[in-house]
């Protein structure tokens, strides 16, 4: 007889059921707004929206199933917010290329962090890149993110003399600063699915404000939407150009640093980790994520990884792949009420957005602010991204103005050879251009 049990790590005796389950529940809450928000970002690449939802759901569900299964870890997966931003208003509104060509580049890093995996190279090229660097990678994005939510709601706007400034209070701006103070003040009460119940409360608002539209012939639960629009929609042939390289490149970087800092940040203190500081099982853990990012890419969506609200789940005591197991069911439950979430207005989702920032703006304070030849590429890295509309260009920045600085104050030494050969690349990069 097949015995779940040792398959999901369970330990009856040492773990609850009613336990594992309300964890996985609590997970599923925190992080179902992305069911929301990934539909409405990659929409703006011009992807079919419904279509968008259901890749969404089932690379989440089939991703943290996966884990459940080969980790036996209490962490959940789904499409990363800041690299679907990445994938939307860099690679297709940014550099011009097609979503089906932003996908082939998904489908292609999923492939590359596979065998990355297997042959336990992920650990070289993480350390490659300066600690501080990544720390700035992380709360530059998160500062990205927040600007993508501000300006889709036109709270803030285009201007010919200052490049921005403040939108005027329309229905739907007006709406979005409701969402980002009622995300925050459910944040601050610790309100299990905070996120979660903001984009639906402003879902609701928006109605009356004439920002959230009914169809006529609305149900709530319906059949999931078809996949066709979306799926193995991939196009190889713009992958043979240097840029795409750059991209696949930069998004394996990402997906490295976002799974590992995740990994590592929520089973921190907790009998996942060894007496060596590393997390249990993680190899598994790095593998499921891969495998999801290369199935999410068929199925039509941007990189899937280890979401660090799974902490919220651990916090409630979820400790096995039963916590998993129990999220990855329930995103496949809600492929059934894509209705209701594709009912959601851009501004319901735009407090999520700012605070998922806020979230990730929290690596700033580890980096070194007392070096300046640490702490200026730091800045760079992150104000670029906001200010070339890139998370590609604020990365390179950033990495570029740290082997300069470092060797012209005699600290070469202090940079890994993979580094350099980096430089040389993106400097070829910006030449040829």
């Amino acid at each position: 007889m097949l015995n779940w049990n040792s398959l999901l790590g369970f330990v009856p005796g040492k773990n609850k059921v009613r336990t594992e389950l309300v964890a996985g529940l609590t997970t599923f809450l925190t992080m179902s707004y992305i069911l929301a928000v990934n539909p409405d970002i990659l929409s703006a690449a011009g992807m079919d929206k419904g279509a968008v939802f259901t890749a969404t759901a089932l690379a989440s569900a089939l991703a943290t199933i996966l884990l459940a299964f080969i980790a036996k870890l209490p962490f959940a997966q789904a499409p990363s917010m800041g690299i679907n931003a990445f994938f939307a208003f860099t690679l297709v509104q940014g550099m011009g290329y097609s979503w089906q060509a932003a996908l082939a580049a998904v489908f292609v890093e999923g492939i590359v962090f596979i065998l990355l995996t297997i042959f336990n190279i992920r650990e070289k090229i993480v350390t490659s890149i300066p600690l501080n660097l990544r720390y700035a990678i992380s709360a530059g994005i998160g500062m990205f993110i927040a600007f993508i939510g501000l300006k889709n709601a036109g709270i803030i706007v285009q201007n010919p003399a200052t490049l921005v400034t403040l939108g005027t209070f329309t229905p739907t701006a007006l709406l979005a600063i409701l969402g980002i103070i009622l995300s925050g003040v459910l944040v601050v009460r610790n309100v299990k699915g905070a996120l979660f119940y903001s984009i639906a409360v402003c879902t609701l608002i928006g109605i009356p404000l004439g920002v959230t539209s009914i169809p006529q012939d609305f149900v709530p639960v319906s059949a999931p939407q078809s996949l066709s629009p979306t799926f193995f929609q991939l196009d190889f042939a713009p992958l043979l150009n240097f840029d795409m390289a750059v991209t696949v490149f930069a998004l394996v970087f990402m997906d490295i640093f976002n799974t590992i800092g995740t990994l590592i940040g929520a089973a921190a203190k907790t009998d996942m980790m060894d007496e060596k500081g590393n997390v249990k099982n993680i190899k598994q853990a790095m593998m499921a994520d891969a495998v999801g990012t290369s199935l999410g890419a068929v199925l039509g969506t941007s990189t899937v990884t280890t979401y660090v609200e799974s902490a919220s789940g651990i916090a409630e005591g979820g400790r096995t792949g039963l916590t998993s197991l129990t999220t990855g069911v329930l995103f496949l439950l809600a492929l059934f009420f894509s209705p209701l979430f594709l009912l959601v207005p851009g501004a319901a989702t735009t407090g999520a957005l700012v605070l998922v920032g806020v979230f990730m703006l929290d690596s700033i304070s580890m980096v070194d602010l007392s070096d300046i030849s640490e702490s200026l590429p730091a800045f760079i890295t992150m104000v670029m991204m906001v200010l070339t509309y890139s998370i590609a260009e604020g990365m390179i920045l950033g990495m570029l103005s740290y082997v300069l600085i470092k060797l012209l104050t005699g600290k070469w030494h202090s940079i890994s050879i993979t580094l350099y050969i980096l430089s040389a690349l993106f400097i070829l990069h910006y030449i040829y251009s």
